[in-house]
C-alpha cells in the first residue's frame, strides 16, 4: 500500500473512477440519441413543407410551388452547420434555415427546451427593396407530451406549431 494513503480512500477513488466511466457512457448515449432526434426532426420539417407544397400544387393551374431540396433524407441533414429549405413561386420565397444549438438541449432563445433552432423568412422583391424581410424564430422543442416544431414571432410574442396553416399564413404575406 502507498505510504500515508488509507485503503478506504483508495477504494473511494476507484469507485469514483468507475462511476465516471458509467457517466461518460450515459452522456455519449444521450448525445447519440439527440443526434438521431435532430436528423428525424429535420426530416419531419421537410415533410411538413413537402406536404404543404403538394397540397397547394394540386389546386394550382398556371404555376407550381417549388421546394428546394425537393427530396430529403436523414443523410442530407448537416449536423454541424446550417440547413436550408426554400418554398418559392415566381420570386416569392419562404426560406427556412435551422441548425443545432451549442448545447445538446437548450433554453437560451426559447422557454421550452429545444434541440434545433433557426428562422423562417418570407420575402419578395418589393419587401427586399424596402429592406423588410419578415422573420420568425423556429425551434424543435421537447415538450412534455410530444416533440414538435414551433415558431416564435419576437415582435408579437406569438408562438405556435409549425404547420400547413402556418405556412399558408406566411405565403399569403409574401404574395
Amino acid at each position: 500500500m502507498t505510504r500515508g494513503l488509507s485503503n478506504d480512500r483508495l477504494k473511494r477513488l476507484a469507485q469514483t473512477i468507475d462511476t465516471l466511466i458509467e457517466r461518460d457512457e450515459v452522456q455519449a448515449r444521450h448525445a447519440a440519441e439527440v443526434a438521431e432526434l435532430r436528423r428525424c426532426a429535420a426530416e419531419e420539417l421537410h415533410g411538413i413543407c413537402a406536404g404543404f407544397v403538394a397540397s397547394i400544387n394540386l389546386l394550382l393551374v398556371n404555376t407550381k410551388l417549388e421546394l428546394d431540396p425537393p427530396v430529403f433524407s436523414p443523410n442530407t441533414y448537416k449536423p454541424s452547420g446550417p440547413n436550408l429549405f426554400q418554398i418559392h413561386v415566381r420570386g416569392r420565397i419562404l426560406e427556412i434555415h435551422f441548425e443545432a444549438p451549442e448545447r445538446l438541449v437548450s433554453t437560451e432563445n426559447f422557454r421550452v427546451p429545444y434541440v434545433l433552432e433557426g428562422a423562417v423568412r418570407g420575402f419578395n422583391q418589393q419587401l427586399l427593396e424596402r429592406e423588410s424581410v419578415e422573420e420568425q424564430l423556429l425551434f424543435y422543442c421537447l415538450e412534455r407530451q410530444r416533440q414538435a416544431w414551433r415558431y416564435f414571432d419576437a415582435r408579437t410574442y406569438q408562438s405556435g406549431l409549425f404547420s400547413h396553416e402556418y405556412l399558408v399564413s406566411l405565403m399569403e404575406r409574401v404574395l
